[in-house]
């Protein structure tokens, strides 16, 4: 599993939901249903002051783990393959997007 940070670009659902996204030049659909989660992160050591009535975002981490398969129309038939799972995080204030974690395919074991 691959872990960092780059910036996406995320289309949504009316619902706020991922539909589909752009990265590294490549469009990708959504193509199961994605899971949303929180995560809590180091606020008092990433920012310098918390400003009164920030609480959203502030605190917690909005993590959808997406899975996701190539559009054919941006790298060719052959080069589609298969799904990508990957966990990204939207930013409360801004609505940003970021990637954190690409995930390992899961791969049948032989006997």
């Amino acid at each position: 599993m691959g872990m960092f940070s780059e910036s996406v670009d995320v289309v949504c659902t009316p619902a706020g939901q991922p539909l589909n996204l752009q990265w590294a030049g490549r469009h990708y659909t959504v193509c199961a249903e994605p899971v949303r989660w929180y995560e809590r992160r180091q606020w008092w050591a990433e920012e310098r002051r918390a400003p009164l009535g920030s609480g959203p975002g502030l605190v917690d981490h909005e993590i959808w783990r997406v899975q996701v398969q190539a559009d054919p129309r941006s790298t060719g038939p052959r080069d589609a393959g298969e799904p990508l799972t990957l966990d990204l995080s939207r930013h409360t204030g801004s609505g940003r997007w970021r990637l954190l974690r690409i995930h390992d395919a899961l791969r049948p074991q032989t006997a």
